[in-house]
């Protein structure tokens, strides 16, 4: 894990300390939560993003280290989050410009509002065991994240479902050849995810179709690049994250990706070489399907964008 000493420090690049937790646990009351949530994590200046449904909650956010340590204590004297768990990085981007809580359905869209994984999922797999798991040649190993993630790291190994989004990875799983019946049952499942939580949900599903060995990795990919040194990692390339950071490595520090502002796709800065790319505009992914009108407005909104940088102030066309 990362700490404030491993990092080159100067004056003008303040260290940022990100939180990364989720839980499922039964909250009816999940409404009546958000306005005292969102109140305390404001006043201690803390930017990023809690979602909240009737089946628990899911968050990333950043700030100060005391302030981060402050929030997670008031969520664990919560009977509902006291063991709570949580992954931390260290960062001198700010990996937010604001702070949310939003009440949602599922806390991970997944399409599937039967399960419930409070009362089943797979077996959980510590980051120090993972290597020795998926490297059982009976084990298919499976991401579960969207192509354009898997596209950028991903294990030694792993099936790419090149799915657009979570939500249609049940329909993959039915229709995947290699995840069949054969003679010898169903096979072995390892599935895998960016923090462990959309893996709750895919292996619960796994279990309802049948399959008895389900394992998932304990606290997702970033656990594991917290966790395994790099000489013994099987992890290759970058993990995209949901925040400015867009990828860490596997030191989890910011990685060589950028957003495109428009369709939210990572890119590199070889990627802004391309006549097609123009900052806050377009970039090779959504040149071609955003019409002239689109990307006028774009152009006003990056400007207005580059003016509230002048001013120190943050404008609304920055998402996180």
């Amino acid at each position: 894990m990362n700490t404030p000493q491993d990092l080159p420090v100067t004056p003008l690049s303040p260290l940022y300390l990100t939180a990364a937790f989720y839980k499922f646990v039964d909250l009816p009351d999940f409404e009546d939560r958000r306005e005292p949530i969102l109140a305390f994590c404001e006043a201690q200046n803390i930017k990023g993003i809690i979602l909240l449904a009737r089946e628990g909650i899911n968050s990333t956010i950043s700030g100060e280290e005391a302030s981060i340590r402050a929030v997670l204590a008031y969520l664990k004297s919560d009977p509902a989050f006291k063991d709570l768990e949580h992954k931390e990085s260290w960062t001198h981007i700010k990996p937010f410009r604001r702070m949310k809580v939003r009440l949602k359905k599922e806390i991970v869209t997944f399409g599937v509002p039967e399960l419930n994984p409070n009362v089943t999922t797979g077996t959980y797999v510590k980051p120090q065991a993972w290597n020795k798991l998926i490297q059982d040649p009976n084990v298919i190993l499976i991401d579960t994240r969207n192509d354009y993630e898997v596209e950028l790291g991903t294990f030694e190994g792993a099936i790419d479902p090149k799915i657009k989004k979570f939500t249609d990875l049940a329909n993959w799983v039915k229709n995947e050849p290699s995840l069949q019946s054969s003679a010898n049952g169903k096979p072995k499942v390892a599935m895998f995810c960016t923090g462990g939580i959309r893996c709750e949900k895919s292996t619960a599903f796994m279990k309802s179709l049948g399959y008895d060995e389900v394992y998932h990795l304990e606290g997702g990919i970033l656990k594991y690049l917290e966790t395994v040194p790099p000489e013994q990692s099987l992890w290759r390339g970058e993990c995209f994250v949901f925040d400015e950071r867009v990828t860490v490595d596997h030191s989890l520090q910011p990685g060589q990706y950028h957003l495109c502002r428009v369709c939210r796709q990572p890119i590199t800065n070889k990627d802004e070489h391309s006549p097609k790319f123009e900052l806050g505009v377009s970039c090779d992914h959504c040149f071609d399907s955003t019409t002239e009108d689109q990307k006028i407005k774009a152009r006003e909104r990056q400007r207005q964008c580059e003016l509230a940088k002048l001013r120190s102030t943050s404008h609304i066309g920055n998402k996180f």
